[in-house]
């Protein structure tokens, strides 16, 4: 057997988290990325695999109108405080805010030239704001309701501004003139949407009247009025130029269904039914519908269901259309390719704005490619991870989905499994995207499920009502287009509360049941005998799964352990503590040689069984971790929780110890850089490399031999010049060190002297980190001048004795003696050369019998000596004592 290499580190690789809360949002002039109100924030994502961009904090203030600058550099937002915001997108600063209405701000839009701003708000006012200034250009009142949607006129030339309230009315303004030019009164109920046609002189306007008005902007006149028979919320036109205008034109000249030479206006219209509809104008006839979707409201459902579409927007660069629903998806649709038999329209992406709860999730096959997770909806979303958008949907329970589990059955078919709160269990078949199985008979909430793991013919689900059913699927069709009804063929009372997890054995022979009586079960299969009860956990049992290779169980409890359980005799073999709340899941890796658990308190730890030991923590979630998903390929790990955010882990041992080898290679050459440039005095690249390498005992050997240079401030500069902000501030973290102990504070003053010489105080306090650097080089700086002061003062003593004992003769008197010496050698020079001779040999014997006397004197005293008499104008001149 191949010797196990144990995993030292998991990285997440993906996240997937919420970006849209509902509400406002603006799609860029490319289709590159959305701007999304996600509660009191503003997410700009990635439109390709939903992953957030940047993340825009609005200070407390939840959004509620969101708009783009035509070259999407700039963004502009509203919210409840009233308050209108710029933010530049390469910043992602705010250049300038301003209050502008009464009541918050419902809607805003962009002039093509990027000039103007136009804001509806609930005040029933119309502003035009300029950009650049921020104050107000045209001030625009008459709607009694709430002005719910604004819009320029598509060609910049023509000044109208278009404006739909809740008083029914559509108003359009005139920009130049400032006023009203036409009230367009047809609806009867809040108009929720308008749009201009391509030629620009149509103008269409959606209510939730369930009519769709167009107008004829030349006199304002009502020219059709169609229904719609459902409460719309968006009007879209279709380019006559674009994919799905050409697409739908062939069909229908194809199909016979278009009069040749007849030209109409295509458009789209979605509402609370959930369907996307196409209409033409020419006899107001709806070309397409939209059969079903997943959410589709149906006739069963709540009215308040949160279903139905909430929006919609032909995206530009013809990617499409984008459709927003009410719970908080974007839907990316495109025409279909083929179209012999029928147009349609073909979902081509899928991105989730918020997942809500996430409960329970497993990879649906070896290749961790797909993931199946379940939220707090009664739907399945499987997730495509390499662009991290929502594959597909299952949707078939009647409430919330609870747990499920995955297989790929003997013929190939990838199988999920579900248990739901409406108290029964559902077999999908993921390729054909449809229910081939229901299981009704238990009579609580189904909270456990698992596939049969080697015959693949079987499954096992348990109950709030404290049962366990085992449930035969073998001999199932391939072509079922009706779900079948499955029988239970064991069920067996397991324990006294509801059971939370089930495992099935590798060889198909037993099942682990654990509940919240705080005991966990082992049954063999397929008559539900039970084997072995383990008895130790203090709260109730989360999760149970058997070893890979022993006869093991783990089981993770309420009670902050995890233990592992012999089959055999129901001993516990060992506990692992760790978590400081419940343990919510547990799974082997490495072959049933580490495990990694998660938890209420939203930590994933990795465990070595063999050592009892916690090798590593991951805190990457806010709130409990419900699901976690371990994949068969690369035990790729998939974590998701209360915070709706699902994250994915890979396994980065080998690339970790690859990177430590690779660092320790690249250090030994740059080491030897360093020693290259020492013995080449390259003293500015040394300490560079000294910086990189982080050697500060190096550094500070290059420092003090700089130091000790005879041009040693003019090194020092030279190399402090060629450091940036980051390696200053490392260097200051060394130099508080050295600064520390008297040995080392005299190079580590003369660096800080020549590094406050260079770095005015402006950018050193600039520096992130500097300030509780600087708090620790005060004290001891202080503590070292106050040394270096006591030490000159002591010096005064020492220069009075010695001045006292007449060693050293005062340089005032000494001097002025001296020159009067010389003045008085000069006036005998002109008068009697002779006797100058005479008295400077005299001068010399005695300056000799002087220097006899004072031989037996120190060192220091004769040097002293020797100082003041050199300093002395003549030479020659004998000192003068000093008299008492």
């Amino acid at each position: 057997m191949a010797s196990v290499t144990l995993k030292r580190n998991y990285r997440c690789s993906q996240s997937l988290q919420q970006f849209y809360s509902g509400g406002p949002f603006v799609v860029s002039s490319d289709g590159s990325f959305i701007a999304c109100a996600c509660g009191e924030s503003i997410k700009i994502v990635d439109s390709s695999n939903a992953s957030t961009k940047s993340t825009i904090e609005a200070e407390s203030d939840t959004i509620t109108a969101l708009a783009l600058s035509p070259d999407d550099k700039l963004l502009f937002s509203a919210g409840h405080s009233r308050q209108i915001k710029v933010w530049d997108l390469d910043t992602f600063k705010c250049l300038r805010s301003w209050k502008g209405h009464d009541g918050p701000v419902m809607g805003m839009v962009c002039h093509g030239s990027g000039g103007l701003l136009a804001t509806a708000g609930a005040d029933r006012k119309v502003l035009v704001w300029d950009v650049d200034g921020g104050f107000c250009t045209h001030y625009f009142k008459g709607h009694k309701g709430v002005v719910t949607s604004i819009m320029f006129h598509p060609d910049i030339n023509r000044s109208l501004l278009v404006s739909g309230s809740d008083d029914t009315t559509v108003r359009v303004w005139d920009l130049l003139a400032k006023k009203c030019v036409a009230v367009l009164e047809k609806h009867f109920s809040a108009v929720s949407s308008v749009a201009v046609s391509e030629d620009g002189w149509t103008l269409l306007s959606a209510g939730r009247d369930k009519v769709v008005n167009l107008w004829d902007l030349h006199d304002y006149k009502c020219k059709s009025t169609i229904p719609t028979y459902e409460v719309l919320e968006a009007v879209c036109i279709i380019d006559s130029g674009s994919h799905f205008a050409s697409s739908l034109g062939a069909f229908l000249q194809q199909s016979g269904k278009k009069k040749s030479g007849s030209i109409g206006i295509y458009f789209i219209t979605v509402g609370e039914r959930g369907i996307l509809r196409i209409w033409t104008s020419e006899g107001a006839v709806c070309l397409y519908e939209q059969k079903s979707s997943d959410v589709t409201v149906s006739s069963s459902v709540d009215e308040d269901s949160t279903r139905g579409f909430t929006s919609a927007v032909m995206l530009p660069m013809d990617q499409g259309l984008l459709c927003v629903t009410a719970d908080q998806q974007f839907l990316f649709y495109s025409p279909a390719e083929h179209l012999e038999e029928k147009w349609s329209l073909k979902l081509i992406k899928r991105l989730v704005g918020f997942n809500d709860e996430i409960v329970d999730m497993k990879f649906l096959d070896e290749e961790e490619q797909y993931l199946a997770v379940a939220t707090n909806l009664e739907q399945v979303r499987v997730y495509d991870l390499s662009s991290m958008s929502c594959s597909y949907v299952l949707a078939g329970h009647t409430d919330t989905i609870l747990c499920l589990d995955t297989s790929i059955s003997s013929n190939g078919r990838k199988l999920i499994l579900t248990g739901s709160k409406d108290n029964s269990v559902r077999l999908w078949e993921s390729e054909r995207r449809c229910c081939i199985g229901l299981g009704i008979g238990h009579m609580g909430a189904v909270g456990a499920v698992a596939f049969s793991k080697k015959r693949q013919d079987f499954f096992v689900s348990g109950s709030s009502d404290r049962t366990i059913k085992v449930w035969n699927f073998d001999g199932l069709p391939d072509d079922i287009k009706q779900p079948i009804n499955l029988k239970a063929k064991a069920v067996v009372a397991a324990h006294d509360k509801d059971i939370n997890s089930l495992a099935v054995a590798p060889n198909d022979s037993l099942v682990c049941s654990g509940s919240q009586d705080r005991t966990a079960c082992v049954w063999r299969l397929p008559e539900l005998v039970l084997v072995v009860k383990f008895t130790g956990h203090k709260r109730g049992i989360w999760c149970v799964e058997f070893s890979p290779v022993d006869q093991c169980v783990i089981t993770a409890s309420g009670d902050k352990t995890v233990k592992i359980w012999a089959i055999a005799d129901g001993s516990c073999l060992k506990t692992f503590e760790g978590h400081t709340t419940s343990v919510l899941r547990a799974s082997f890796l490495t072959r049933g040689t580490q495990f990694v658990s998660c938890g209420a308190d939203g930590l994933v730890k990795l465990w070595t069984i063999k050592t009892n030991e916690c090798i590593a923590t991951y805190d990457q979630h806010e709130d409990k971790v419900w699901a976690l998903a371990v994949g068969k390929k690369t035990e790729m790990l998939a974590t998701g929780g209360s915070d709706a955010v699902i994250n994915l882990w890979y396994d980065a041992t080998a690339a970790e110890k690859e990177e430590a080898f690779r660092k320790e290679e690249e250090g030994v050459l740059r080491g030897q850089e360093l020693e290259n440039a020492v013995l080449d005095a390259e003293y500015t690249k040394a300490i560079q490399i000294a910086l990189e390498l982080r050697r500060p005992h190096k550094l500070f050997e290059l420092f003090s031999e700089l130091c000790r240079m005879r041009e040693a401030a003019d090194h020092m500069d030279k190399a402090l010049h060629a450091l940036g902000k980051e390696e200053f501030l490392l260097l200051f973290e060394y130099i508080r060190e050295w600064n520390t102990k008297p040995k080392l504070c005299h190079v580590a003053q003369s660096v800080l002297f020549q590094a406050f010489n260079i770095l005015p105080p402006t950018e050193i306090i600039e520096i992130k980190g500097i300030s509780e650097l600087l708090e620790g080089l005060i004290p001891y700086s202080q503590r070292h001048f106050s040394r270096i002061d006591r030490l000159i003062r002591s010096t005064f003593l020492l220069d009075y004795t010695l001045t006292r004992m007449s060693v050293i003769e005062p340089v005032t008197q000494d001097d002025s003696k001296t020159k009067s010496g010389k003045n008085t050698d000069d006036a005998l020079l002109t008068d009697n050369v002779g006797e100058d001779k005479q008295e400077v040999c005299e001068g010399k014997k005695q300056e000799a019998s002087t220097k006899k006397r004072k031989s037996h004197k120190s060192r220091d005293t004769y040097r002293s000596h020797k100082k003041v008499k050199d300093g002395s104008v003549h030479a020659n001149t004998v000192a003068v004592p000093l008299h008492a």
